[in-house]
């Protein structure tokens, strides 16, 4: 399974975590951003599989994320899915920060979950030009494992977590637009061990 992925920065090995097999990625330190020589984006750090064309339908799998030990500051536990990764390796994603969660700062935890579509719609983007509409509060512990499910169809995404009955994020105008088409990517970002089980893919179409 590991040979099907394709790899932009992260490294990849078969773990084990919190007694499951898992997919690890991990960055290396040279990934990490400058917060005071450079505005902080979202990238494309992940290992992701051509042999997958995916447009509609649903997405499994559970996440675990763990802070590195030279995990930058602004480090926030970042893991997520990222779908229809076309060959200019453009992307739409739901992502996560788990340290959010559970801080008191209401701010911070309405930040929680986030939605990016790769390479123009970055989170200060998005956050900038519509506040709060593409980002949204959910539990989700770090260190433990979270089970994401994406049911996606044409320009909507409807995320549910921990096999909530309802979504608790919803997403209606996704940028890439509805004809958009590719692979599946597992994603994390600076500060991150990322762990990966269980991925399910049902296609629609």
């Amino acid at each position: 399974m590991l040979d099907n992925f394709i790899l932009n920065t992260v490294a990849l090995r078969q773990a084990t975590y919190k007694g499951r097999d898992a997919i690890e990625l991990t960055l290396p330190v040279s990934a990490n951003q400058d917060p005071s020589r450079e505005t902080l984006i979202d990238r494309d750090f992940m290992a992701w599989s051509r042999d997958v064309d995916f447009s509609d339908g649903v997405i499994e799998l559970s996440v675990a994320s763990v802070l590195a030990d030279d995990a930058p500051p602004y480090a926030r536990g970042f893991i997520g899915i990222a779908f229809r990764i076309d060959e200019q390796q453009r992307f739409e994603s739901i992502y996560l920060r788990p340290t959010n969660s559970r801080v008191d700062d209401q701010l911070r935890r309405n930040r929680s979950v986030q939605y990016v579509a790769y390479p123009e719609y970055t989170f200060p983007r998005l956050r900038t030009e519509e506040p709060g509409k593409y980002e949204t509060y959910v539990d989700i512990p770090m260190d433990d494992w979270i089970k994401l499910r994406l049911e996606i169809a044409g320009s909507a995404v409807r995320l549910f977590v921990n096999g909530s009955k309802q979504p608790v994020f919803v997403v209606t105008d996704l940028k890439l637009g509805p004809a958009q088409r590719g692979g599946i990517g597992l994603w994390i970002e600076a500060g991150t061990v990322g762990y990966f089980a269980d991925l399910m893919i049902t296609s629609a179409k």
